[in-house]
């Protein structure tokens, strides 16, 4: 079996490559895709796997990536508003060259989400379904690895500021995805099949607080804002208009519910309990 993956010069992509060599996968099956040189060299040199230098803007690049593939792990891309354009020739060039399914890393409920980032992944979602080919779409929830600059400025302050009220997040860590992932490329009976993918415990701010004091060593409390209160905090931070109104959007997200949802996904997809809050922030410092 042939097995590509997009993004494997990202943090998830390199995870879900070493998870398959680590699978037992042969490497020579394993086709690196990304876009920076240097690091498909380091993998091809550390794991023994093909590369591919590809560009989502760069139709050609992909279709000659995608040759006989029988897999392809469709990591989203990085660039929140060029995604629609850029994951649509994913899809024809996945189409042009063939390829037997797409294991596509979309958002949680990406269909009827009201999550500032979940458009771009719905679209993606219907020109899959659209394609005719065969796909398998892994709505992964957030990756606990977001919080690390929340967990310096805990550390920095003794505190944690969100607009987030009560509102939970069902975290994971890229490991857990990752593997998640691998589980959906070599598993069988994932075809056209949707899955949510998230943390065995969704956490409340308060109980981040909690942990992050725990790991720490030192009191760190949660201070609960307004949005408002908090795009001025951002601003006075000196973040951009841009940048602040889109963390201030996620936050209100988190608010509404939109990333709450533990479900058993993940859990059954690797056949292990996801990694527990603290461990994950143990691993950040």
């Amino acid at each position: 079996m042939s097995i590509v993956v997009t993004g494997a010069t990202g943090h998830l992509g390199r995870l879900a490559v070493e998870g398959l060599v680590a699978a037992g996968t042969d490497p020579s099956t394993v086709v690196a895709a990304g876009r920076n040189p240097e690091r498909l060299a380091t993998l091809a040199g550390e794991l023994g796997v093909r590369t591919a230098l590809i560009d989502y803007a760069d139709p050609a690049s992909l279709e000659t990536a995608f040759a006989d593939a029988d897999v392809l792990l469709f990591v989203s891309g990085s660039e929140v508003g060029q995604r629609v354009a850029q994951h649509q020739a994913v899809v024809d060039a996945a189409v042009a060259a063939g390829v037997g399914r797409v294991v596509y890393t979309s958002a949680p409920h990406a269909d009827t989400s009201e999550l500032v980032l979940a458009p771009e992944h719905k679209a993606t979602e219907e020109a899959l379904r659209a394609s005719g080919l065969t796909w398998t779409f892994l709505r992964n929830n957030w990756y606990t690895e977001n919080y690390a600059g929340t967990l310096q400025q805990a550390r920095a302050t003794g505190e944690v500021v969100t607009s987030t009220g009560d509102g939970r997040v069902a975290s994971a860590t890229r490991a857990d995805y990752a593997a998640g992932a691998v589980a959906a490329v070599l598993g069988s009976g994932h075809e056209n099949r949707v899955y949510e993918l998230s943390g065995d415990v969704a956490w409340s701010f308060d109980e981040f607080a909690a942990t992050a004091s725990e790991v720490l060593g030192t009191p760190v409390t949660h201070r609960s804002v307004s949005a408002d209160e908090q795009l001025a905090l951002l601003r006075s931070a000196g973040l951009d208009e841009g940048t602040a109104g889109f963390v201030v959007a996620l936050d209100q997200g988190i608010a509404r519910g939109d990333l709450a949802d533990a479900t058993d996904d993940l859990r059954t997809l690797i056949g292990r309990p996801t990694t527990p809050l603290a461990d994950a922030l143990r691993a950040l410092l």
